[in-house]
């Protein structure tokens, strides 16, 4: 993993994207002062640092090549848009204090985050009371847009909250459905870490694959901070199942895949977004082999509007990939910037604007690089297509793209 230039909270990075060169790097602000234009900023938050910097960094350069391009093709005209990026370490207190700094600064139109659903539901509260647009394009739990009581009384607790990425409400059925029916598989012990991500994962799993018969032979937890796994395996073990299922993320799902394997447990580990990574194979090591993740939307490269992303993408000299999420970056920034050319077009200035911004996000509909991005009542993407990855010669290959119905 390269070494990366960390973005501090507390410390805003302002990116001129109308003067950025093609490597990434950053302009100061005297583009909108030379262009006689307003400016408004779009900010990021995600983990810049720590083991999901990779995806975080993804999603950090995504969202700057979608600025970059709406200002050279001055997609707002009267506005120079900047994009500023906070990192969140993927921690809840550091990510609310991050929204907190976004929600003090009144250039800021709306914001591209969080990769955690923990982390997202400290941030809510605070961007929804300063009428700041948030759209994920990573956040999975059900919660976030309907509530705690999604499953049976679904209310939408803050209509500032966006996602271009699909629930765990699909996920966890979708891997429950390609474990029954596509591999027949009838026992299953599951896994998970105890943060909302991984415990709404395994639950929308479970109900899924009872109600297509199967039987879930054991339901443990781990702690977040784990890296020893005995315990757990050798209550899973004796249970027979035929798979693993695993709520969480790559750091500890790549270890526990090589442990239950070396501890005798050869059967297939699947998870969701979480896992699907190429640091889950390195920390998993070859016994990786075989194990199986979902993930949210068609493969990018399989797309022709994914390829052109990729490409751009390349030829922005951006040092990190854009990895699992950043079409879905991509998008939320242009789902944003769509917003802001109705809500912007005869404002005075950004903060006034909120209000008409929130209206104006809830009516995007364009085809963007994951497909349709368009909202429904709750601010969930209206798009339901997942892909179950295997890997195979240790590498990640797409094996199942299918809309869930």
């Amino acid at each position: 993993m390269h070494k990366r230039s960390i973005v501090r909270v507390g410390v805003p990075l302002l990116v001129a994207s109308l003067a950025l060169s093609a490597c990434g790097s950053r302009g100061g602000t005297g583009t909108a002062a030379s262009t006689g234009n307003k400016t408004a900023v779009i900010g990021v938050t995600a983990p810049f640092s720590g083991d999901l910097s990779a995806l975080g960094l993804g999603i950090q350069h995504s969202v700057e090549l979608a600025v970059k391009q709406a200002n050279a093709n001055n997609a707002i005209p009267g506005w120079t848009l900047k994009v500023e990026a906070k990192d969140d370490e993927g921690k809840p207190d550091v990510g609310k204090n991050a929204a907190t700094a976004f929600a003090g600064e009144p250039n800021v139109a709306g914001v591209v985050g969080n990769l955690n659903s923990s982390v997202a539901q400290s941030t809510q509260p605070v961007f929804s009371t300063a009428k700041i647009v948030q759209v994920s394009p990573a956040n999975t739990n059900p919660s976030l847009t309907q509530g705690a009581k999604f499953a049976t009384a679904p209310v939408r607790t803050y209509p500032t909250y966006f996602r271009t990425c699909t629930t765990d409400a699909v996920q966890g059925p979708f891997a429950a459905r390609y474990l029954s029916q596509k591999l027949g598989l009838k026992k299953v012990a599951t896994i998970h870490d105890k943060k909302a991500y991984g415990q709404g994962l395994v639950a929308a799993f479970t109900t899924e694959f009872k109600k297509l018969g199967g039987t879930v032979t054991a339901a443990e937890t781990i702690n977040p901070d784990d890296s020893n796994f005995q315990a757990v395996i050798s209550k899973v073990k004796p249970t027979a199942p035929q798979s693993i299922y695993y709520g969480g993320e790559y750091p500890q799902s790549g270890p526990l895949s090589q442990q239950m394997k070396a501890a005798g447990l050869n059967v297939p580990l699947m998870g969701g977004d979480g896992i699907y990574d190429p640091k889950f194979i390195v920390l998993g090591g070859a016994t990786a082999n075989g194990d199986l993740a979902t993930s949210v939307g068609a493969p990018t490269d399989s797309l022709p509007a994914g390829k052109k992303f990729l490409a751009d993408y390349a030829a922005a000299g951006y040092k990190e990939p854009a990895a699992a999420y950043g079409a879905y970056s991509y998008d939320a920034a242009n789902a944003i910037i769509n917003a802001l050319k109705v809500s912007l077009k005869d404002a005075k200035d950004v903060a006034s604007a909120r209000q008409a911004t929130i209206d104006a996000l809830g009516q995007v509909s364009f085809e963007g690089i994951t497909g349709k991005v368009a909202f429904d009542k709750f601010g969930d993407s209206t798009s339901r297509v997942l892909t179950v990855y295997k890997v195979t010669s240790l590498k990640w290959v797409p094996v199942n793209t299918e809309a869930f119905k």
